[in-house]
């Protein structure tokens, strides 16, 4: 046999090679680091948070679940305490990109960002929980900034809290618009600073 008639052969089982490995991982799932598989998650709806970020629709079996506690520490500040259910934190400098039931916190104050968490607790200075009463919420986003959202809500908590001013009483009540639960802010020896 001649290289000539050869090389159309070789070419034809070249092509055959390619297109076949093609078409054998044409699926929308992908493997990560560890052989783990990364597929898409939930689906983006058109709903958006107040900056903007869409949510990410993902069914209430299993989905992440959030719970808020807020407390007067001794000095002039706040506790936050969080609950998670189906939930991971990822560590800083992870991709941005949505994994199942994993990213960060954002607590706001009366729907003000205040602090991105990738940790169950944070401490809220005075000067964003003046005097009154305020809704300091916890959202739960994925890696890729999406709002993580059950039923075309966002998986989030808030408790309502009463700031007195300087050495008078801290009161608090229960949450009474949370879609995850919360608690509210218990007096701590009646008084707070």
């Amino acid at each position: 046999m001649s290289w000539t008639r050869g090389l159309p052969a070789a070419l034809a089982v070249c092509v055959l090679l390619l297109t076949g490995s093609v078409s054998c991982g044409s699926s929308d799932a992908h493997e990560g680091k560890n052989g783990d598989s990364i597929s898409p998650v939930g689906k983006l709806l058109d709903n958006t948070d107040k900056q903007g970020r869409h949510y990410r629709e993902v069914k209430k079996k299993g989905a992440p679940e959030v719970g808020i506690e807020v407390q007067p520490d001794s000095g002039n500040a706040w506790d936050v305490y969080l609950t998670v259910r189906n939930f991971r934190f990822s560590p800083r400098g992870t991709k941005s990109r949505a994994a199942a039931g994993r990213g960060l916190a954002y607590v706001f104050v009366d729907g003000r960002l205040v602090t991105r968490l990738r940790g169950l607790t944070c401490r809220l200075p005075a000067r964003f929980v003046p005097r009154g009463t305020h809704h300091v919420t916890a959202r739960l986003y994925a890696d890729d900034g999406t709002v993580w959202a059950v039923q075309g809500r966002p998986v989030e908590s808030t408790a309502d809290i009463t700031a007195a001013p300087r050495g008078g009483a801290a009161l608090g009540a229960p949450a009474t618009h949370s879609s995850t639960g919360g608690r509210g802010s218990p007096e701590r020896s009646g008084t707070a600073s």
